[in-house]
């Protein structure tokens, strides 16, 4: 029982870990450290990237990022994001989360 049980656990949670709700948490925690966002905008960035999560979880896993179909969706969704995010945070706050998208 014990082990059985154990590698259940696991598998649950690495599964967690590819949600994309659980994958925009994380990332909103890391932005909102940096940028010192306040309880609106961390709801509005977590509603976004979970979108953004959604549709690449949905329409990109698994596919050729070479051919350019799949890149230009991947393009759309993260000119989505930006657009969301920038009307999220002030204009120094969106500075700012671009060059952490480079990083």
């Amino acid at each position: 029982m014990g082990v059985g049980t154990q590698s259940t656990i696991a598998q649950s949670l690495s599964q967690d870990a590819d949600r994309p709700e659980v994958i925009a948490k994380k990332k909103v925690t890391e932005v909102s450290t940096k940028l010192g966002l306040n309880d609106s905008q961390e709801r509005a960035l977590f509603r976004s990237y979970t979108s953004y999560e959604m549709k690449l979880k949905k329409n990109i896993a698994g596919k050729d990022l070479n051919e350019p179909k799949v890149a230009a969706e991947k393009k759309e969704y993260m000119d989505d994001l930006k657009a969301n995010v920038k009307k999220a945070l002030n204009d120094e706050q969106y500075k700012q989360w671009l060059a952490l998208l480079e990083e």
